[in-house]
């Protein structure tokens, strides 16, 4: 099927808008970690120990353009000490299949890519 000139303009601006707010090398990975992760508390420190190599800072940059991008959740609990809870809103589910077919083209490239060098 053929486009117009419009549609593919506006195809194209939602994939820049799409890539404004997922993309990147961490925000993806924290979505991914977050949504398998439904019932657990989701802390800083737990996240960070998760994803191998993202920094605090960064860490923490991401997750405050995932709130306000509407992914997550952030939950404040009146414990002492205060502690952060993080989670997937059922807004950030619908990412969940673009994770998952990324994880699924990153799995069969890699093996592609072995068995051509191999």
């Amino acid at each position: 099927m053929k486009m117009d000139k419009i549609s593919c303009k506006e195809e194209l601006t939602a994939l820049r808008d799409s890539l404004e707010i997922l993309g990147g090398k961490w925000k993806l990975q924290i979505m991914r970690y977050l949504s398998n992760r439904p019932t657990e508390e989701n802390n800083f420190k737990k996240i960070k120990q998760g994803i191998p190599g993202i920094s605090a800072k960064m860490l923490s940059k991401e997750l405050k353009d995932l709130e306000i991008n509407l992914l997550i959740n952030r939950t404040v609990r009146d414990t002492k000490p205060l502690t952060v809870a993080y989670s997937i809103t059922n807004y950030g589910k619908s990412v969940v299949p673009v994770t998952s077919m990324l994880v699924n083209w990153g799995l069969e490239h890699r093996e592609k890519i072995i068995k051509n060098y191999n």
